[in-house]
């Protein structure tokens, strides 16, 4: 039996419109795996920044390439955590290894006395993240019909999202009850990533139909298997880059409200507004993508990250800032999962790993480049600098989307 091919993505009558009771329940599971660690991821990330320049003495340009190499590493560890997804046939035990380690290292941030102790934990944290993330994404298309597919991995990232809204919220009380006692509520964020890991193992099991035999699986590292992609994919990735590029880290928006004099404990309200508006955001985008030009979206999605950095570079202490926070969570909401679904349309059925692992190799390069870019910038010229530069790019990816993507077949 020969791998089956790519399903191409069609809207019928008999095909149920995107509803949570049509969808598969392994797909909510997934949702509350992620919800769970996003609490505790989020709880760390909304006081890193602040951890790292406050306690630890951390400068700017320095926060931007610890940023920008973590995101790297996990990039660069789903390519071949995708890849050997694809070549074993089986999805789950490289999330439960991902995830596992996750939790593992989250007792390392409390622990931590030195910048080098706590970028070490950052870089085992993000390999973890690495290791689970593009067999993660393949297998949600693996479970879900190919018209379904937008709704999934909007569902997803909803249901991501809403642990990364309630972690910084969780964050704030906590360093409000406690008088900003940091390595107390590092300890707290421990405890949900290991419910995360028991969700995973206990609810996720693998497709029904099951991986076809080895000696039929192709090896995803040779040329011949990546010479099966078609076009669109490669210049997807192209846009891919240029959105990741055009969005450097959240840790940046920490820094932004911070340097409007807000009190170290509110920091991770940053992070509150962000996930909210992306949370509220991302289910509908990618159920509409299912119905709609997936394309528009993302053009859409670039013309709210100008408005966001426009904001953000000119705002002051008071509403226009967190308007242009609310702003690129909603950018995210509109092109995150949507990228997704692109991806799992455009990828041979049986090199879906692969597909979102070269997709996140190209992403995790250029949030490297862009959270370095970010850093000087932020250390030379301010923060005003820092987001005029997002702004333009911002603008050259929105072309490029409607020069690449421009096609019947590839805004479908």
């Amino acid at each position: 039996m020969q791998p089956r091919p790519a399903a191409k993505p069609q809207v019928t009558e008999n095909v149920p419109r995107p509803s949570w009771k049509t969808l598969p329940r392994s797909i909510w599971a997934l949702g509350l795996v992620s919800l769970f660690m996003d609490v505790s991821s989020e709880m760390i990330h909304g006081l890193l920044p602040v951890f790292l320049t406050g306690t630890l003495g951390v400068g700017t340009a320095m926060l931007g390439w610890i940023e920008g190499i973590a995101e790297a590493t996990a990039s660069i560890t789903k390519l071949f955590s995708g890849a050997i997804s694809d070549r074993v046939g089986k999805r789950k035990p490289l999330m439960l290894l991902g995830y596992g380690l996750a939790a593992l290292t989250k007792p390392l941030f409390p622990l931590a006395a030195s910048a080098t102790t706590a970028f070490a934990a950052r870089i085992i944290d993000r390999v973890g993240k690495g290791i689970r993330g593009a067999p993660r994404d393949a297998y949600v298309a693996d479970v879900t019909e190919p018209a379904q597919r937008g709704a999934a991995y909007g569902l997803r990232q909803s249901l991501d999202t809403v642990g990364a809204f309630a972690g910084p919220l969780l964050a704030i009380g906590c360093m409000l009850a406690w008088r900003d006692d940091l390595r107390r509520v590092l300890w707290v964020a421990v405890v949900p990533a290991f419910i995360a890991v028991g969700i995973l193992a206990v609810w996720i099991r693998e497709p029904e139909h099951g991986p076809s035999p080895a000696e039929q699986r192709p090896n995803p590292l040779a040329w011949s298997a990546w010479a099966r992609f078609p076009t669109r994919f490669w210049r997807l990735l192209a846009v891919a880059a240029l959105f990741t590029l055009m969005r450097f880290s959240e840790a940046f928006l920490v820094l932004r409200v911070q340097a409007t004099g807000l009190d170290a404990a509110y920091a991770p309200a940053a992070l509150v507004v962000m996930s909210g508006t992306y949370m509220l955001s991302a289910w509908p985008a990618g159920a509409l993508s299912d119905r709609l030009p997936r394309l528009a979206l993302l053009v859409a999605g670039c013309g709210v990250m100008i408005a966001a950095d426009l904001l953000l570079a000119f705002g002051g202490p008071g509403v226009l800032v967190w308007a242009g926070i609310g702003a690129w969570g909603l950018h995210m909401g509109l092109t995150e999962g949507v990228l997704a679904a692109f991806v799992a349309d455009f990828a041979p059925a049986d090199l879906r790993g692969s597909a979102f692992g070269a997709l996140n190799l190209v992403r995790g390069i250029f949030v490297l480049v862009a959270s370095v870019i970010a850093g000087a910038l932020w250390s030379a010229g301010g923060p005003r600098a820092t987001f005029l530069a997002g702004a333009a790019i911002a603008a050259a990816t929105a072309l490029a989307a409607v020069a690449l993507l421009r096609s019947k077949r590839a805004s479908t």
